[in-house]
């Protein structure tokens, strides 16, 4: 982020690397890259998962990916967007102003969006639970044991049966909502990324960016595809998610490229930053919402296949939480270029 106080050393390098035909040229080739590159990210788990489809491992795998893919979403809110909100708004030409100085703002509104994406998964729950299961659902009916067998008394094997077809089919609906929850939040980072990057006039800068950001958004689809994989969507639904995620961030960065032509803000303008420092907040509320509750929560204490005792519940969990830590470790270690 730009600096108030800037040594001669310092801006002078920074002139040097001001060039807008050249940052242009850069950008043109960016969009590209970064659209390819996502398009991999995101449509691997998709085809692994299909590929694995009616397989023995299926359900092991799906599990393996997901488990990723939430540390990668777990890494992306904490390591990337939410220090990149706070630089944002802790920028000296924001900071020193009111009324982003008297409270901070970065918190706040990531409180808001962990609000805000509870709010969410309850009022989808709560009419899931009211419309996925013919009128709240078939009601559990006592046990007794037959001759060391538990049959059910009542409706018998009947209502045993639509209880599990209701339970499976609220399961589905609820990984296609926080698979939608998901995108929502990741769009806004990407959209954050696309446009800051757009209106960078700085050729030194954005010639790294390309290669990191190449591999964020190849970490980031496959954290989101991972979802997607498992929530089993239609496949015109899943080629849209798959395009919406490929394209935010090129569109951003022509976005970016647009508003600076516009307007002649660049990145380090205070408005830009402002933006930038909010949109990120929200955005990180809500993928720390979603990474802790609805992914490795949801997986780890309430799967069964994880919550099964005996030795090899045992061994996937513990492989589960070794692909959790590797997705989480790779996508850290990409803050240290983007």
């Amino acid at each position: 982020m730009a600096s108030c106080v800037t040594g001669t050393e310092a801006a002078i390098r920074a002139a040097a690397c001001r060039d807008g035909d050249a940052a242009a040229h850069l950008k043109l080739i960016s969009v590209f890259v970064i659209f390819l590159t996502s398009v991999f990210g995101i449509s691997a788990p998709v085809f692994l998962a299909r590929y694995f489809h009616g397989k023995p491992l299926y359900d092991k795998a799906i599990l393996l990916i997901k488990c990723f893919a939430a540390g990668v979403i777990l890494s992306t809110s904490l390591v990337h967007v939410l220090p990149e909100a706070f630089e944002s708004l802790a920028d000296c030409q924001v900071s020193s102003r009111h009324p982003w100085k008297d409270f901070p703002f970065a918190g706040l509104v990531t409180m808001i969006g962990v609000i805000t994406a509870l709010l969410v998964d309850l009022t989808a729950s709560e009419h899931m639970g009211h419309g996925g299961g013919g009128g709240g659902g078939t009601e559990y009916m006592p046990m007794t044991a037959v001759g060391g067998l538990e049959v059910k008394e009542g409706k018998f094997g009947a209502d045993l049966e639509i209880q599990e077809s209701n339970e499976e089919e609220l399961v589905k609906m609820k990984q296609r909502l926080v698979s939608q929850v998901l995108e929502i939040g990741i769009i806004f980072h990407s959209v954050i990324i696309g446009v800051t990057m757009g209106m960078s006039q700085n050729q030194c800068t954005i010639r790294p960016l390309i290669a990191a950001l190449s591999f964020h958004q190849i970490f980031e689809g496959l954290g989101l595809g991972g979802c997607i994989a498992q929530a089993g969507f239609k496949a015109g639904t899943v080629v849209y998610m798959c395009l919406m995620f490929a394209v935010t961030t090129p569109l951003g960065i022509v976005l970016g490229m647009m508003i600076f032509a516009a307007t002649g803000y660049d990145d380090h303008n205070p408005n830009a930053l402002i933006v930038e420092g909010l949109l990120g907040s929200l955005s990180s509320g809500i993928l720390i919402y979603m990474a802790l509750v609805d992914l490795i929560a949801l997986d780890f204490f309430h799967n069964k296949m994880l919550t099964t005792a005996g030795e090899s519940g045992s061994r996937l969990k513990k492989l589960c939480f070794v692909a959790l830590v590797l997705g989480s470790a790779s996508m850290s270690l990409l803050a240290l270029w983007a």
